[in-house]
């Protein structure tokens, strides 16, 4: 499920200018919307502080169903199609698969991978990077990570350069 800026501004208005919370529940954040709902927006000033962010909250929501998503996808793909050849090979023998391409992208960018540039490296779809990926964060190989523009990457600690990640460089 996707969220919708205009469907929380108007669960927003309709629940008493943001008193009821309705809006919050939309956006599954269950515990704030009680509060909000016992509390009438926490006197109003949680409901004003919501109608100035609640498109930065609805962003906040998409990735989290996003991230939700990719994980219920991976539990249900089996588990052979990690392991696939990418590409059909060459006369020089069978191309690597796409774990190694994944592992070799990872510790040329240091440490992190996203599925565009792992279908890049591998010539294979970004729905099959993705999900090769999801795999090896399933298993505990890799960790998925969202930076400040809302992009989710993948990291392997194993390949951090310095000890440092991104997230600490401000990046």
């Amino acid at each position: 499920m996707y969220y919708s800026v205009p469907v929380a501004y108007l669960l927003w208005f309709i629940g008493g200018l943001g008193a009821l919370g309705l809006h919050r529940f939309y956006l599954r954040k269950i515990g704030t919307g009680f509060v909000w709902f016992l509390t009438g927006g926490l006197a109003m000033f949680g409901s004003v502080y919501d109608f100035l962010t609640l498109p930065r909250q609805v962003t906040e929501a998409n990735i989290r169903a996003g991230m939700r998503e990719a994980l219920e996808m991976r539990a249900r793909e089996p588990l052979r199609e990690s392991m696939r050849q990418v590409g059909a090979g060459t006369a020089a023998g069978p191309r690597e698969t796409i774990e190694k391409t994944i592992l070799r992208t990872a510790r040329k960018n240091g440490g992190y991978v996203t599925p565009g540039e792992v279908a890049i490296e591998g010539d294979v779809t970004v729905d099959q990077a993705r999900t090769a990926l999801d795999k090896l964060a399933g298993k505990g190989y890799a960790q998925m990570r969202v930076r400040t523009s809302g992009v989710i990457v993948y990291a392997f600690p194993e390949f951090f350069q310095d000890g440092r990640t991104e997230f600490e460089e401000g990046i």
